[in-house]
């Protein structure tokens, strides 16, 4: 079969190897979308586990069924999760799902920038999950990002009326936005340096959206009577933007880190002006619970979100490199498709 093999963002071959082998309880899965994430073009991150073949948003049909397994059959259309938890260690059993050392080291054989995709007992168990008739491969692929991003919500207590702020435009902003707005959040500010993606967030939900170099506080308090945020979602790992999301949030606010920095750069922090007193919280989210990632695909049914206006580009296997590129100069692209079998 064919592969995408990961060099680096500029070098991604299309290669030969075997077709996965699969053994009892696993399936066999004949990739038609897999979708670039983020993630995958984290290049300090990446490069030093290269070469291996990236993608974790997929979906497409059963072609093989392991012995023993009976919840699935040949031809089924299927999303799989690529990291799944145990669910019996102390961070599965308090909700901590995405902390499980067995989340961390779970995974496809390849990954999804591939003709077909071995899925193992433990995925096929807990993270694969039938597509629902009304829902095509492509917008089946957002089951793992829209799973991250309700996930995240989730941990933020983001309420109705709830004022937001929300911190990088790319896939994972526009997510945010979308559900914040269809989950009755108030108003709600987007920033991004790029005005694409402004655009994007404006017709996603955003109330407003500015570039960086605007006064975004100001905006923000016109546009809330003089309040700052009850929610930052920071959804970009620039410096300016973590720091932006520390000026952006009101007393007894939070602020939610949803993307990593650069490995060596650290966000200051003032204990007196954010805490003390002022009750504002920090935290994280990183994936998805198997259960965030069944409720995205419910989600994904729904009129109401407008997934399919995200996916700017489709593109054949031989074309991975383009996305890629596409993705890390975050230009004039919001989410990009691979489709291995065009």
């Amino acid at each position: 079969m064919r592969v995408a093999m990961y060099y680096n963002n500029s070098d991604i071959r299309i290669e030969e190897a075997p077709t996965p082998k699969i053994g009892p309880g696993e399936l066999l899965m004949r990739v038609e979308a897999s979708g670039i994430c983020g993630s995958d073009v984290m290049e300090w991150y990446r490069i030093k586990k290269a070469p291996l073949v990236l993608g974790h948003e997929v979906a497409g049909p059963v072609v093989e069924v392991g012995e023993g397994v009976e919840k699935f059959k040949v031809e089924d259309r299927i999303v799989a999760s690529h990291h799944v938890p145990c669910n019996t260690c102390h961070y599965c059993l308090t909700g901590h799902h995405t902390a499980c050392d067995t989340l961390r080291q779970t995974n496809f054989d390849p990954g999804g920038f591939a003709e077909y995709i071995r899925l193992p007992s433990i995925n096929v168990d807990r993270g694969v999950f039938h597509i629902p008739d009304n829902v095509s491969y492509e917008e089946a692929t957002f089951h793992e990002p829209l799973g991250c991003t309700i996930r995240a919500q989730r941990i933020s207590r983001l309420s109705p009326g709830q004022s937001v702020v929300v911190i990088g435009s790319g896939i994972s902003g526009l997510l945010q936005i979308h559900l914040a707005r269809i989950s009755g959040a108030g108003k709600i500010l987007a920033v991004d340096p790029v005005p694409y993606r402004l655009e994007a967030a404006k017709k996603l939900g955003a109330d407003e959206a500015v570039l960086p170099s605007e006064d975004a506080i100001a905006c923000l308090r016109r546009m809330t009577g003089g309040h700052l945020a009850d929610l930052v979602l920071v959804c970009t790992g620039a410096m300016q933007g973590n720091l932006l999301a520390l000026e952006s949030v009101e007393r007894g606010g939070t602020v939610l880190f949803f993307a990593p920095t650069a490995p060596d750069e650290k966000v200051p922090v003032s204990i007196n002006d954010l805490f003390f007193r002022n009750d504002i919280t920090l935290t994280t989210s990183y994936g998805a619970s198997p259960h965030d990632s069944w409720l995205a695909l419910e989600l994904i049914q729904n009129p109401l979100v407008r997934i399919k206006e995200m996916i700017t580009h489709r593109l054949p296997l031989e074309e991975t490199v383009r996305g890629f590129q596409m993705v890390a100069k975050a230009q004039d692209s919001i989410k990009v498709i691979i489709e291995p079998q065009k």
